[in-house]
């Protein structure tokens, strides 16, 4: 994802500090600071797949109610100014550079992670813009989660909870689920979609012994069969837009002006690049996702089989793929690939560890090209395919192509 220098310049002193969780440090600097993040409400969003998705759809209904609403999201794909959204659109490279700069002593007083540091700049933004409530998606895990040093977080919104950083979250899908439900506290309203029995066992648990109501709700009708029209694509969404709309509700509960046209108008405006994202490359089609991981990995596949199947195609379809080392690469390609379908695999900006096509080819039995460094050439492969072709896997890579592609709406 690529950064512009001086965001590079002010972030990559605390870079080689890694994943390191917990919420001393940060609540520490924010003490320091005067507590910017006591300044205004929020609703927290966790889980593995669809944080963002909700979150965002979360954002546009709060601001179609009329509210003045923040938006906090990671990872970015083009610039780190993504990650803050204040009222008035995204926070401006002039004064992300600002923050960072004038931060740069209490972060290396407090040895703040590089997470902490823009998530301090955050709550300075969104206090300095006047937001009432601001809607903060969980970087990793939950529980020592920087977006948990929040102490106004109303409602708790889980998107799907699956097998992902299993390096800093545990190996199990229920050990995974305890981490995401330390974001639950009393006093909160939470919300969720289905989920697998062991990781809605642990947040059934965890809601009852802390007296934190959890909502289930199932995923929203289509619009033939009434359901609401979403601005993100695919069926998966609506599980997501029924987990926004739920919490959106609890808000409304709450006191907060959310009406159900708000709700509505917030769905059908919501958007959130490199998810099933159809774009075009010198004007033919292609899908772009940011499948990393397994769950996403078969969120996607049963997307592309119910299109096969309305479409009657039966033909191969191309892929390129570029996958982080640390992923379960050869999981990820076994859910999405089929017999015959041709795969080009590329490599990862140089600072990101990646998997090759011969590494992948050996542990999936899948034949597998090893594509060029000139994505343009790569692109004009994979969209000369009779079925819409995909380029997947890391975020990494989605970053590198968005502005090579076409935008369709």
């Amino acid at each position: 994802m690529p950064d512009t220098d001086p965001f590079s310049q002010l972030i990559a002193p605390f870079s080689r500090r890694g994943v390191d969780l917990g919420l001393e440090r940060l609540q520490a600097a924010l003490a320091e600071l005067g507590h910017p993040e006591r300044r205004f409400a929020a609703v927290q969003v966790a889980g593995t797949n669809g944080k963002g998705s909700i979150s965002t759809m979360l954002h546009a209904i709060a601001a179609a109610a009329g509210i003045r609403c923040g938006l906090y999201t990671s990872p970015h794909l083009l610039s780190w100014c993504e990650r803050i959204r204040l009222p008035d659109g995204l926070i401006r490279e002039a004064e992300l550079q600002r923050l960072l700069q004038e931060l740069q002593p209490l972060a290396l007083r407090h040895n703040l992670t590089p997470f902490e540091l823009v998530t301090a700049a955050a709550m300075q933004a969104f206090a300095a813009a006047g937001c009432e409530l601001v809607v903060l998606e969980v970087g990793l895990g939950g529980r020592l989660d920087a977006t948990t040093v929040h102490p106004d977080r109303q409602v708790l919104a889980f998107a799907s909870i699956g097998l992902d950083h299993t390096e800093h979250l545990g190996s199990t899908l229920a050990a995974i689920a305890g981490e995401k439900a330390g974001v639950l506290h009393t006093g909160g309203l939470a919300v969720s979609g289905p989920q697998e029995p062991a990781a809605a066992q642990v947040l059934r648990q965890q809601a009852e012994q802390l007296g934190c109501p959890l909502r289930w709700v199932a995923p929203l009708p289509p619009p033939a069969e009434g359901g609401p029209v979403l601005g993100l694509r695919g069926d998966l969404q609506r599980l997501n837009a029924a987990v926004a709309a739920a919490a959106a509700e609890a808000l409304a509960e709450r006191g907060w002006p959310i009406t159900a046209a708000a709700i509505a108008a917030g769905l059908r405006q919501a958007r959130w690049p490199g998810r099933l994202d159809q774009r075009r490359f010198q004007g033919r089609p292609l899908l772009l996702d940011g499948a990393h991981n397994p769950p996403a990995a078969t969120a996607l596949r049963q997307e592309l089989d119910q299109n096969d199947r309305a479409n009657g195609a039966a033909q191969p379809r191309r892929w390129l793929i570029g996958m982080q080392r640390h992923k379960d690469a050869p999981a990820l390609l076994r859910t999405l690939l089929r017999p015959g379908d041709p795969v080009r695999v590329v490599r990862l900006p140089a600072e990101h560890s990646s998997w090759s096509a011969a590494e992948l080819e050996e542990a999936t039995g899948h034949p597998m090209q090893a594509g060029d460094e000139d994505l343009r050439q790569q692109l004009a492969w994979l969209v000369d395919s009779p079925l819409l072709p995909v380029a997947c896997g890391s975020l990494y890579l989605v970053a590198e192509l968005l502005p090579l592609l076409e935008a369709t709406d």
